[in-house]
């Protein structure tokens, strides 16, 4: 009995000390994640509509990419807004890098990442743009002569932001983001806990660390299922790189840990189908790689 309780101690000191140090990150993306979706949305989502049939093909995708990032919908709620981007006649490398951008990193995730420190931050965010940016010149360059979507059966997502009250929009969807995230932060925290108590640090270090291949890929790998929510694996990247995880195997977590979320794949398998659906995994798992290895050989 009394291991137990000292067991417990142990593990309420190291989830204390890791909710202390994350929770702030997590209100304020909270706060501003909800401004953006109130008072943002549409005029982001207008600006993509917007990029114009006069725009050259690469510029289409930088911007498009940037704007993923700024869009603060989950796949579920992009998917149908791309429909209608394509509908309009927007060409598929620009949904490509809008998409991808977007599944990759919002603007919530941004300030969740920035308890990560300033060089993940920095990493996560030129990483997630990059591959924005290299999934529109490839849907670009190899299916200029098809269309790479079908967007089929979907139409505009219900906007849930309605009431004329300004402030009261705002707290109802700051109370949706609350009640979708909370749980998984909290378990995010809990699980840092476990590694942080019972992993011992040279096993990370040995997984993860130095500038191998191998510990870059055993972060793409180890990020398909571990990956649920974005908040939720931000105090275990914290933990992972206080243990000796490399940034660029950072990197690669950070970037196939979202691309492949459960919830993220169901609506794109609806939309690409069989072929293009293996691509996309193919396309994450070898970019992931690739900005991996490249983050540890420029840091």
């Amino acid at each position: 009995m009394e291991i137990i309780q000292r067991e417990g101690i142990y593990i309420w000191y190291y989830f204390s000390r890791q909710f202390s140090q994350i929770f702030g990150y997590w209100v304020a993306g909270m706060l501003i994640g909800s401004a953006v979706s109130v008072f943002f949305k549409d005029k982001i989502h207008g600006l993509v509509r917007n990029i114009g049939d006069g725009a050259g093909d690469v510029f289409g995708i930088v911007v498009a990419a940037v704007l993923g990032i700024l869009s603060p919908l989950c796949m579920y709620g992009t998917v149908p807004i791309a429909a209608s981007f394509s509908r309009g006649g927007m060409k598929d490398g620009w949904l490509a890098a809008f998409m991808m951008s977007s599944i990759l990193l919002n603007p919530q995730l941004v300030i969740y990442s920035a308890a990560l420190g300033g060089a993940a931050l920095a990493v996560r965010i030129v990483s997630c743009f990059l591959c924005g940016i290299a999934a529109g010149v490839v849907v670009l360059c190899l299916f200029r002569g098809g269309s790479f979507f079908d967007f089929t059966g979907f139409d505009e997502p219900k906007n849930r932001d309605t009431d004329p009250n300004p402030v009261v929009r705002y707290v109802k969807n700051l109370g949706r983001n609350i009640r979708a995230t909370g749980l998984y932060f909290l378990a995010g925290v809990f699980l840092s806990a476990l590694f942080q108590r019972y992993i011992p640090q040279e096993w990370m270090t040995a997984l993860f660390g130095g500038s191998e291949a191998w510990g870059v890929l055993m972060a793409s790998t180890i990020g398909v299922p571990l990956y649920v929510c974005g908040g939720g694996t931000i105090p275990i990247l914290q933990a992972w790189l206080a243990d000796g995880m490399s940034m660029g195997s950072a990197a690669a977590f950070m970037i196939t840990g979202p691309a492949t979320k459960i919830t993220n794949l169901g609506a794109l398998k609806a939309v690409l189908g069989a072929k293009h659906f293996l691509f996309y995994w193919l396309f994450v798992i070898l970019f992931s790689c690739i900005a991996g290895l490249a983050v540890n050989a420029v840091l």
